[in-house]
């Protein structure tokens, strides 16, 4: 038997998409929807941590979004409402205690997944 390579086991980001100006992986309006594409990323747990955040690139502070803005929440993408956010760069985080399918969560929330 051949190893080809090894299997990806982590979570991660592939694409954020602003849906009102079709952006991708760059800008994104405030007060509209984002859906963002990976694996893995379905947010759940009862840790406190997780969740999706806007990280400013600046000055490191983070923005929580909130659970109700939280549209979608599956495996495969998020469909989130982007909070209302000051001008600059941002990196996009999600934490989760999902470890894919069935109902077991991680005990602990695993290293965010995140994009620039």
């Amino acid at each position: 038997m051949d190893i080809l390579d090894k299997a990806e086991s982590g979570f991660f980001i592939s694409e954020v998409a602003d849906l009102r100006i079709g952006s991708v992986n760059d800008l994104l309006t405030p007060g509209r929807n984002v859906r963002i594409i990976g694996t893995k990323l379905k947010v759940e747990g009862d840790d406190p941590s997780c969740g999706v955040y806007f990280v400013s690139e600046a000055d490191g502070s983070r923005v929580k979004v909130d659970v109700a803005d939280i549209v979608e929440n599956l495996n495969a993408h998020l469909l989130i409402v982007v909070p209302a956010l000051a001008a600059g760069a941002y990196r996009l985080e999600v934490t989760t205690q999902y470890a894919g399918g069935g109902s077991n969560l991680l005990k602990a929330p695993a290293p965010p997944s995140s994009t620039a």
